[in-house]
């Protein structure tokens, strides 16, 4: 899954990376080293330009809400369930499958946290036989030190509480596609401890390759299974997994410390 990621990239460099042709400066979303769900968050997505009689799509820098609320639901209330969707059933279920269509976009990171879940752990937890022990966090990164483009869709909600004009009518939200962890190993492994990202839990935010972002952003491509295609996992041993402080479990703890490596797990902690 992905429940917390690290975003520090300032607008200007993302617009260079990903080839944006539009963002707003005054849409500023500010570094967040603990990026937790229902904040706002930067996303790359492609669509026609608003108030122009240009109908393609352009590449565009946005700042949206994280937790997506389907354009059907009643209430935006259910946001913070909605930070992720499952690669293998995404074009099936109904919170995502017409996102999916046409409203793909990409999430750019430095990386994201996961918490070390051993599969002995799992499977007490679930029996209810074992006390949930302090948990190991990872940082999982790219190793060549890129951007991280984490596939993700985005929706459009209206509030009909609202006038119209109001500034706050429409909430556009977005959601994280996550797929299997990997299970062969990692570019950069830690001293100690997991030596695949499948050794730290069973998923992952699905990793897009610059080869893949035209063909994901692209709203026109609509088919649905050529759009799965796009889902498959990226090529092995990109990525790089460290242990980083507990500090980062509480949401409130923010800033470029969370993300220095440790030499090992810290005392108390799983693995």
């Amino acid at each position: 899954m992905c429940g917390r990621y690290a975003a520090s990239r300032r607008p200007e460099d993302l617009a260079g990376v990903f080839d944006v042709e539009k963002w707003d400066p005054a849409e500023t979303v500010e570094p967040d080293w603990n990026v937790a769900p229902t904040k706002e968050v930067y996303v790359v997505l492609e669509r026609p330009l608003k108030d122009t009689d240009e109908p393609r799509p352009v590449r565009q820098l946005r700042k949206l809400k994280w937790g997506l609320v389907p354009s059907w639901a009643k209430s935006p209330e259910g946001a913070a369930r909605m930070i992720n969707a499952r690669a293998e059933t995404v074009h099936e279920k109904p919170s995502f499958k017409k996102a999916f269509a046409s409203r793909r976009c990409i999430v750019p990171a430095d990386g994201y946290y996961e918490w070390v879940t051993g599969t002995e752990e799992r499977e007490l937890e679930v029996e209810g036989k074992k006390k949930r022990p302090r948990k190991q966090p990872y940082f999982v990164t790219p190793a060549d030190g890129s951007v991280f483009a984490m596939a993700g869709l985005y929706e459009f909600w209206r509030d009909r509480t609202l006038p119209d004009d109001h500034p706050s009518a429409w909430w556009v939200t977005c959601s994280v596609v996550t797929t299997e962890a990997e299970t062969g190993p990692l570019g950069v492994a830690p001293a100690e401890g997991p030596s695949s990202l499948a050794d730290i839990h069973p998923r992952m935010p699905l990793m897009l390759t610059p080869d893949r972002w035209s063909s994901w952003l692209d709203p026109a491509r609509q088919d649905v299974e050529e759009a799965r295609g796009l889902l498959a996992p990226p090529p092995g041993g990109l990525m790089r997994a460290y242990p980083v402080s507990t500090a980062v479990s509480n949401v409130r703890n923010n800033g470029p410390e969370l993300l220095k490596e440790l030499e090992g797990p810290e005392e108390g902690t799983l693995f």
